[in-house]
């Protein structure tokens, strides 16, 4: 059986915790980093997690698909925007991007089911 998204995100979260204590000024740092991001700009988080997402996408990772698509949901994207940055990134991306892609959209329909 594979492993629930909802479980790979909560192991991965696990995992992070242990690097973080392990290298706590690293983490501090790129925590840092992100709430800058995430803080300042003209885009708003939505938009930025969109790009996040499309990255996580075509850079092929897959904790950080689950993390970002999770983000976008408690930003209030609808499943529809995340069809739309979805299909983007299969442009942009290729077959890997349409792999991916869709690990992202059963991520999202996970989530939104529990």
């Amino acid at each position: 059986m594979t492993e629930s998204y909802t479980t790979k995100i909560t192991d991965m979260r696990r995992e992070l915790r242990a690097l973080n204590a392990l290298v706590p000024e690293a983490a501090k740092g790129f925590g840092a980093l992100s709430k800058g991001v995430k803080d300042n700009g003209p885009l708003g988080v939505k938009e930025k997690e969109f790009v996040a997402l499309g990255m996580s996408i075509i850079l092929r990772c897959e904790p950080c698909i689950n993390f970002h698509v999770e983000a976008l949901m408690k930003a209030g994207a609808t499943r529809e925007e995340l069809g739309d940055v979805l299909a983007m990134a299969i442009q942009m991306g290729g077959g890997p991007g349409l792999m991916y892609a869709g690990h992202a959209l059963a991520c999202w329909d996970e989530i939104a089911a529990a």
